[in-house]
């Protein structure tokens, strides 16, 4: 079965310079280059945007909606992530955000964060009743991490959690409520999520665990933060649009979902690099312990999405400052109990494992490219360098198979042979002299 993908990481193929920067960081190997240029495996990628922060020509980039694509709809929703509040220093009141949105040109606001408080509350009631084979729960708050495990980790599928990132889930409720206050059809209605990361747009576009998104967009922190900071000066607050909870909040920092569905045997990682050292603990079996994993790709959490305008440490800790005079009303509290039955929160379709890492769709096939790379493995030095284009030599050799390339890219490999070559060329000139 073909599968469609959106991306949005897009390469400018005019200011790549091919060096091998992104190559070498990519966490699924997405990246070759070729000819001398980058070139992006659209069926390995899964959006993380690490080559979008380690790239200093700026050749990788995000794409996600302009502003101006909320004038498609008659009413327009925004839907900030909890990571925008801290985009901001010293902000003292999140309606302060929430009213700046406003003026910008949306008709109502919806923090994400309450859809945070929700599906808290919907895991928590799902972990009740499980048992010790379905730990650990594996979050599936990051689209990045659930793309990963389909493509490096599909013997953890089973362990995501079956309930939707709380931006849906946001956009379900916001629409639902708008139309039913204001007598609206809900197709006027554009509900746009506030997004820091690549990732979430891909979600939008390009759903895994539900049929169609309930948003209708994504648009990038960095494109409103200008307009929303000089909207929000010189204006005094007339409402308090603010109703999610200190811990609907703290997810847009690192840990911050697990303490709130799990405080206890549970474990958040950041950085992508991290999260896949821990997950390889998972898969073998080393963390029987573990009841609930937070896994976010980028450093801080959401905070540090490659879309975001503040550093990373400075936005983690004004969300901290933000939630810490704030009251500490559990989710488990503050959502009402008939929203986990009024509203659909679970996936309405499996996560599937991502087949691209297979040789071939036939199994014997398979088998004897699978002996030829390895054959071609032995024959590579192993150094990992990236000259070929390749990350590793264990991937170049799987593009020699698929036929992408040949072992002459290889610099190391080539240079042996140039020696060889010119060794016998100086033979054979000195036995025409003689």
């Amino acid at each position: 079965m073909n599968e469609s993908r959106f991306h949005s990481v897009r390469l400018d193929k005019d200011k790549c310079v091919g060096c091998t920067n992104c190559l070498k960081r990519c966490p699924t190997e997405a990246i070759r280059v070729r000819g001398g240029r980058a070139h992006i495996i659209d069926e390995r990628c899964i959006d993380c945007g690490e080559c979008i922060r380690v790239c200093d020509h700026h050749a990788k980039y995000a794409q996600t909606d302009p502003l101006s694509d909320i004038e498609r709809f008659k009413y327009r929703i925004a839907l900030p992530a909890p990571s925008l509040y801290g985009q901001f220093k010293h902000l003292a009141n999140r309606s302060l955000i929430l009213d700046g949105l406003i003026k910008i040109g949306f008709n109502e606001v919806f923090e994400v964060a309450e859809g945070a408080d929700i599906v808290t509350r919907a895991i928590r009631e799902r972990m009740r009743n499980a048992t010790p084979e379905h730990y650990p729960f594996i979050s599936s708050a990051c689209p990045a991490i659930v793309r990963l495990i389909r493509v490096r980790f599909p013997e953890l599928i089973s362990h995501i959690v079956d309930i939707r990132q709380p931006m849906e889930v946001a956009a379900m409720v916001a629409r639902r409520e708008f139309c039913k206050k204001n007598e609206v059809a809900p197709e006027n209605v554009g509900c746009f999520f506030i997004t820091p990361c690549a990732a979430k747009m891909t979600a939008i576009k390009n759903p895994l665990a539900q049929s169609k998104s309930e948003l209708d967009g994504a648009i990038s922190m960095i494109e409103i933060y200008g307009l929303l900071a000089s909207n929000m000066k010189n204006f005094s607050l007339h409402t308090e649009r603010a109703t999610a909870t200190a811990y609907g909040v703290g997810w847009a920092n690192s840990g911050g979902e697990a303490m709130a569905v799990s405080p206890e045997h549970s474990m958040a990682v950041d950085g992508i690099e991290n999260v896949i050292r821990v997950l390889e603990e998972i898969e073998n079996n080393k963390l029987r312990d573990l009841v609930f994993f937070e896994g976010a790709a980028c450093t801080g959490g959401c905070v540090g999405g490659p879309l975001t305008f503040e550093n990373c440490y400075v936005a983690k800790s004004a969300v901290q400052a933000l939630i810490s005079g704030s009251d500490r009303v559990h989710p488990d509290e503050a959502v009402k109990a008939s929203y986990l039955t009024k509203y659909n929160l679970q996936a309405d379709r499996p996560i599937t494992p991502n087949s691209i890492m297979r040789l071939d769709d036939d199994i014997v096939e398979a088998m004897r490219k699978m002996e030829e790379m390895e054959s071609i493995v032995r024959s590579l030095p192993g150094y990992d360098c990236g000259s070929c284009g390749s990350p590793t030599c264990r991937t170049f050799a799987e593009d020699i198979v698929r036929g992408y390339c040949n072992k002459m890219d290889c610099i190391h490999i080539l240079k042996d042979q140039l020696k060889i070559m010119a060794q016998k060329m100086v033979e054979l000139a000195k036995t025409t002299r003689e």
